[in-house]
């Protein structure tokens, strides 16, 4: 079904037109229409399924309508990292091209001041991190009084990066009327537990299997030494011809030593994480997409926000702490209905690990033994730690909890319970 079908105002349809997309995504058919009648969402929708239009278009539609001569932030978009604060932020301007709305977006890691001018100027949508955000609105640069529309994107992340107590901050912030809705990739108790907090009388909508990997994901799982893992890695990568490969590990350390060690291959490789630079990280990522590096290894604060087209492989050089990352991380390929390649190195120290992955997924993954990389059955790995242990270890190794520091201020009479 076709955009025009949807009832959006032609300057948001020719603006999608010319990005090239003429046929509305599931998400987008079910939840537009139920932003345009003012209904507060759940939706639970895969990376690359076009979500992100599937709130930017109706909230763009309905601020269209009036322009404040004040110009306050009307529509709040929060979501767990820069980089993906960046990607809705380039997406909302794209789709407002032909509209007089200011877009702005607020994260960490840059200088504050920018922002403040952008917001001093009036800004209809703000994307922002929840640390930022909280950093505006105690500075004074930022009020929510009149905020029309909440958009939490990736809860779930938000809540495994511990953004809990700045949501609560920001939810004291924000109007009692207004219209909410939260976008997850994955559903668990946490999520509708945060939900009853935001939402009134929500329609849910799901497109797909609950916590279901990318349909179009061919998911391949080796079982390799760890102390072998990098030199499959660049054998994979070297005998298959793989031009452009996602990396993911678990900590900032491995993820540095793996993108040295690649190089010592003859493969071009960068890292990419939270001790990272916000310039840094944007150069490795350009490069990336650009084709000037090979490989980009990352940890799990690039599992969600990374928009590469064509990505075609992603490599999981390490299992992931919280096994539904590893739906977000393999979700990096396959996006738009493209295929994809997910392969898996698991150790045996990591074979729990793998447990919790597949009892997220509801499905078993086949265990292989790489020819030439065949596990020594005689060793003895020290396995990977569990318990509250791997929380703590998970987020160090983001280096993104800084942005979830705690930050105390006064309650008001716009708390929503």
């Amino acid at each position: 079904m076709s955009f025009i079908s949807l009832a959006l105002d032609k300057s948001l349809t020719n603006a999608v037109k010319a990005l090239g997309y003429d046929e509305a995504t599931p998400i987008q058919l079910k939840a537009i229409p139920a932003i345009l009648a003012g209904k507060d969402i759940m939706a639970g929708a895969q990376t690359g399924t076009g979500k992100t239009a599937a709130f930017a278009l109706p909230i763009l539609q309905k601020l269209m309508v009036t322009l404040p001569e004040n110009r306050p932030v009307r529509a709040l978009v929060l979501t767990p990292t820069r980089e993906l604060a960046q990607q809705v932020y380039k997406s909302f301007v794209s789709y407002a091209e032909n509209t007089e709305l200011n877009i702005a977006v607020a994260y960490g890691g840059v200088s504050i001041n920018p922002q403040i001018t952008a917001l001093n100027k009036g800004v209809d949508v703000l994307v922002a991190t929840p640390g930022r955000l909280l950093d505006h609105i105690i500075n004074g640069s930022l009020a929510l009084t009149e905020l029309e529309f909440l958009v939490f994107d990736e809860a779930d992340r938000m809540l495994d990066m511990g953004f809990k107590d700045e949501i609560d901050r920001i939810l004291n912030r924000v109007p009692l009327k207004r219209q909410t809705l939260l976008f997850s990739a994955t559903f668990d108790d946490a999520i509708f537990k945060l939900s009853k907090n935001l939402l009134t009388d929500p329609e849910l909508i799901e497109v797909s299997e609950r916590n279901a990997a990318a349909a179009k994901v061919e998911q391949i799982l080796y079982t390799v030494d760890s102390d072998r893992k990098r030199e499959l890695t660049s054998f994979l990568i070297g005998s298959k011809n793989w031009k452009q490969v996602l990396i993911f590990t678990r900590t900032k350390v491995t993820a540095d030593a793996l993108a040295k060690e690649m190089c010592k291959d003859g493969i071009k490789t960068q890292s990419i994480h939270g001790d990272k630079s916000q310039g840094a990280r944007e150069k490795a990522l350009a490069e990336f997409k650009e084709g000037k590096t090979r490989a980009l290894v990352a940890t799990d604060v690039a599992s969600r926000g990374l928009d590469i087209a064509n990505l075609n492989y992603v490599i999981n050089y390490e299992l992931p702490y919280i096994a539904e990352d590893y739906i977000h991380r393999i979700g990096r390929t396959g996006r738009a209905g493209n295929e994809g390649v997910a392969v898996s190195l698991m150790s045996p120290s990591e074979e729990w690990l793998l447990e919790a992955v597949e009892k997220v997924l509801d499905t078993r993954l086949l265990q292989q033994w790489y020819p030439g990389y065949e596990p020594d059955l005689t060793k003895t790995e020290k396995p990977a730690r569990k318990g509250g242990q791997k929380q703590r270890d998970r987020k160090k190794a983001l280096g993104e909890h800084s942005d979830a520091k705690k930050r105390s201020g006064p309650k008001n009479k716009y708390t929503r319970r």
